[in-house]
């Protein structure tokens, strides 16, 4: 075995990836701290260096990876999402560059990489991009016709709400949410206009339980169809590691 696939195999290991997980939540929590005053004011320069020692952490697992892999290592949009991540912590955070410390925070998101559950939520959700570019169109004209005829109906009693169409929009995404649409909006444009609530139900029915209950259903969909794409690998896996299993039995009985 050659020394970049001992380290490939060293990588793969459960113990290993399970330290480089709780690396990232524990520095997830420092994170977090840095933000509160008393904290940094107590233990800062102790939070400061257990930041540096993850962010090495991740350094030589990143080093370890593209010594492993070689040019594999650029064919996963995955270690291409690590090498980025880690990337921008590692650039200076003085002068015009001090917002990319926020940005450090980004390396929480490298728990999507490591976990597969969660890998697979994100290419599902990602399947489902062009199925939802659609019906996200679909919600905007939705959206504008019926701002425009709310302008029209209703701006010139509730200037407030109605009077514009960035209000109206406004407005119209709070009752699309159903967040006090009946009692902040439709009950008080009711009073003026007593035949409102057919233009409010119908305008819920269309965008909260249509339009937005199909883009679910899109997202789901992509879901599952990432899922079930994965059981080819995991079966082709089982698969070679059972003939290993019984290469290395033939040979142990040969040598017998």
């Amino acid at each position: 075995m050659t020394l970049r696939e001992r380290a490939e195999t060293f990588l793969e290991r459960p113990l290993v990836t399970r330290f480089i997980m709780g690396v990232i939540l524990f520095n997830a929590v420092l994170l977090g701290l840095e933000t509160s005053k008393p904290v940094m004011a107590a233990a800062g320069d102790v939070i400061l260096t257990l930041d540096r020692i993850c962010l090495a952490i991740f350094v030589a697992e990143l080093v370890l990876k593209l010594f492993a892999l070689g040019g594999r290592f650029f064919r996963s949009g995955w270690n291409l999402f690590d090498l980025a991540v880690v990337g921008v912590a590692l650039m200076p955070a003085t002068g015009g560059l001090s917002v990319l410390r926020a940005l450090r925070v980004l390396r929480v998101l490298r728990v999507i990489s490591m976990a597969p559950s969660l890998r697979r939520v994100v290419e599902g959700f990602l399947r489902a991009l062009p199925g939802m570019g659609s019906v996200l169109l679909l919600t905007l004209i939705l959206f504008y016709v019926s701002a425009v005829m709310a302008t029209k109906l209703f701006g010139a009693s509730f200037p407030d709400r109605f009077g514009d169409l960035g209000a109206t929009a406004l407005t119209l995404f709070q009752v699309m949410t159903l967040e006090g649409w009946a009692d902040a909006v439709v009950r008080p444009v009711m009073e003026v206009y007593p035949y409102a609530w057919i233009f409010f139900i119908g305008f819920i029915l269309v965008t909260t339980f249509a339009v937005i209950n199909l883009l679910v259903g899109l997202v789901v969909n992509a879901m599952q169809e990432a899922a079930e794409a994965d059981k080819p690998d995991e079966a082709a896996a089982r698969h070679a590691e059972l003939m290993a299993r019984i290469a290395a039995l033939e040979e142990r009985l040969a040598g017998r």
